[in-house]
């Protein structure tokens, strides 16, 4: 299905190494980001209190935000779930203090603002379970990127398998590097949007890929060049639908969804933009780079078949 065609094809890789430097620098910035400044990790991470408390009106939001600010919660998260009643409250471990007397202390303080508010649900989460969290986290990373290394790999070769996942650290390290630079928080649901965002991002490199063996073997005197130029030109089109459609869908709960689903959809919408650009620019350009040739993706069978 495509909306066009463009006839005359685009020469994306006359502006591929300038394109790279710049990559290359977003990227050795997000790299310094996270060292130097690192990431705001959720209460998931780092351990603390959870409390889900029950308010009358939902004005009263901003009211609970305050009253923790004057107990020096500033780390806090105030946000609603379930209907607009329901409050859920995470707060950061405090030294000197039990789950029991953070929450107790923090309902005193709430109770000033409305003696109806009351409290639902208290949950304390350990030190070492923040610790196994982020363990665990970071081998899902880990297992995704070999598990794409062996898939391109296999269906590529080697060179296109590199290829395809340096876009795809490129990606993952520049969302992780804006998430340190405005010290957004990131929790279990960003780290969720960050695997979605590497499935993703294969997706649309091995499509391009694909698009380029095609041509490989429909045109036998262009150059490795002329075949990406060509090749990419030919998505333009299905890229403009498949991601367009995807970045309305995730712009939408951006806007709409409320805090719970902010930063999940703030990760996703960085991910995708992101994974347009490093399939062209970052993945077909480093392909050229390592001298792919028509060998690299076409057997003797497939030669046979054409």
């Amino acid at each position: 299905m495509e909306f066009f065609r463009i006839r005359k094809d685009i020469p994306f890789m006359k502006w591929a190494l300038i394109f790279n430097i710049i990559s290359l620098i977003t990227f050795l910035l997000a790299v310094f980001l996270l060292v130097h400044r690192g990431l705001y990790l959720s209460a998931e991470f780092t351990g603390g209190t959870v409390l889900e408390i029950c308010v009358p009106k939902t004005e009263k939001i901003d009211a609970i935000r305050d009253a923790l600010d004057k107990l020096l919660y500033t780390d806090a998260q105030v946000q609603t779930f379930g209907t607009s009643h329901d409050v859920l409250i995470r707060l950061p471990l405090k030294e000197g203090l039990s789950s029991m007397q953070q929450s107790n202390q923090v309902m005193v303080a709430l109770k000033s603002i409305d003696a109806k508010i009351k409290l639902q649900c208290v949950e304390f989460i350990g030190p070492q379970v923040g610790e196994d969290l982020v363990t665990n986290g970071l081998f899902a990373l880990t297992y995704v990127v070999i598990g794409i290394l062996i898939y391109l790999a296999f269906r590529f070769k080697w060179k296109l398998a590199v290829a395809g996942i340096v876009a795809n650290l490129h990606d993952l390290v520049i969302i992780l590097g804006c998430f340190a630079f405005f010290q957004w928080e990131f929790s279990l649901s960003v780290l969720a949007a960050v695997l979605a965002v590497l499935g993703y991002s294969v997706n649309e490199s091995v499509v391009i890929f694909d698009r380029i063996r095609e041509t490989f073997l429909r045109e036998r005197n262009m150059t490795v060049t002329e075949v990406i130029n060509r090749a990419i030109t030919r998505t333009i089109s299905r890229t403009i639908i498949t991601h367009g459609s995807t970045q309305m869908m995730v712009l939408s709960m951006l806007l709409f969804g409320g805090i719970t689903l902010h930063n999940f959809a703030l990760a996703l919408t960085i991910g995708i933009l992101f994974s347009i650009y490093s399939s062209v620019f970052v993945s077909a350009a480093l392909a050229t780079c390592l001298g792919v040739k028509r060998g690299d993706l076409i057997t003797e069978k497939n030669c046979g078949q054409s």
